[in-house]
């Protein structure tokens, strides 16, 4: 049995439609579980409860970024929640938890929409995102479900994740832009071929071989889904420092203003570029069908911010399109890996067809394989 919310309701009396405000006892903060993607504000709440109450009402319609304290109905696809730190906690019915709104895009798993109501939702992503999912993947269970006890407010006003970033797109750190092209730090960029093609593993293996080399390496990931597991693995590759959109208040990067994400990328490379490291490796995430991937990769922007590109596939015709799609788009390929070159017959099929090298993903942890990654001076 779930630990019953201590919420006092107090209408405010301006409309009928007018939001509802509920306070938050002590036992219900206490026992609210954050996610990944609200670990910024959830550390703020577990600080000062007192700051914050809950509004709900037939008036609100939640956006994407706000954060809403929701009750676990019942389990589904998502059988965890990852924590602040990327561990994955387990679900229960009856827990409340602390997640944001979010659209996804995901063709294994899920296409979600952020709903119009604070009615009955579904936890989208195990990072921390409540959506209304619109079509799944066959193989997969149907969605873990939710029910909203009311969106997360502060003095009145509702809390989003962007109140509460350390990091923001148009304040990069102080001096993060003034470095002269010719000096500044070279940037990798890893794209694939879809969802679940080796991108984290493949970026993970460069900053590692990048790492061995000596250098040290400022690693994020610029598109996707909020979660913890690719930036956790980035820092154990060796990274110095590392980013995600979560960092900037996205919880994802789905139907973001194409601009917006465009922005988020410069400011990324900036602020990893500011810490001093001597290379920059940025994960764009999903496929390059994928709608905002597909205008980055041809706009002058990503060119001119990021030096050279290596490609994640999963078979060798992938890697053969990708290869295409790259090229025709004016970028600099340096390698194609990924989860193809699990397989030594996809591997040699590729080598067979492609332009470009292929490298088995963990011989990038070789010093001398992920430095000759490195742009040409």
């Amino acid at each position: 049995m779930g630990i019953a919310p201590i919420i006092e309701e107090h209408p405010t009396p301006t409309s009928a439609l007018s939001s509802v405000r509920q306070e938050l006892g002590a036992r219900t903060v206490a026992a609210i579980r954050t996610a990944y993607t609200t670990r910024f504000v959830g550390a703020q709440l577990q600080r000062n409860p007192g700051d914050f109450h809950l509004l709900g009402g037939a008036a609100l319609a939640p956006a994407a970024g706000d954060v809403v304290v929701a009750r676990v109905t019942e389990i589904g696809q998502h059988t965890a929640l990852q924590s602040a730190e990327g561990r994955r906690q387990k679900l229960f019915v009856g827990q409340l938890v602390l997640v944001a709104y979010g659209d996804r895009y995901a063709p294994d798993q899920f296409l979600a929409h952020v709903p119009l109501d604070l009615g009955p939702c579904q936890l989208v992503a195990g990072g921390g995102v409540a959506s209304r999912v619109e079509s799944m993947h066959a193989s997969i269970d149907a969605a873990t479900e939710l029910e909203p006890l009311g969106l997360l407010a502060r003095d009145g006003q509702v809390v989003n994740l962007a109140d509460f970033a350390p990091l923001q797109v148009h304040t990069p750190s102080a001096g993060a832009s003034a470095q002269p092209a010719q000096t500044r730090v070279p940037v990798i960029a890893v794209l694939g071929t879809s969802m679940n093609s080796g991108k984290s593993t493949t970026l993970g293996c460069l900053v590692n071989g990048l790492t061995n080399a000596g250098l040290d390496v400022a690693a994020g990931k610029a598109t996707g889904t909020g979660a913890g597991n690719d930036p956790n693995l980035f820092k154990d590759a060796g990274a110095v420092s590392v980013a995600d959109f979560t960092d900037f208040g996205y919880p994802t990067t789905y139907m973001v203003r194409y601009e917006q994400v465009r922005d988020l990328l410069v400011a990324m490379i900036r602020e990893q570029a500011a810490t001093g490291a001597d290379v920059v490796v940025i994960e764009i995430a999903d496929g390059l069908f994928q709608g905002e991937t597909s205008r980055l990769l041809n706009d002058p922007v990503f060119s001119l911010h990021v030096d050279r590109v290596v490609f994640s596939a999963q078979d060798a015709l992938g890697a053969l399109a990708g290869e295409q799609i790259l090229r025709a788009a004016g970028l600099d390929l340096a390698a194609v890996s990924g989860r193809l070159t699990a397989s030594p017959l996809a591997a040699e099929e590729a080598r067979a067809n492609l332009r470009t090298q292929v490298i088995d993903t963990f011989e990038l942890c070789d010093p001398q394989v992920a430095t000759a990654l490195l742009p040409r001076s």
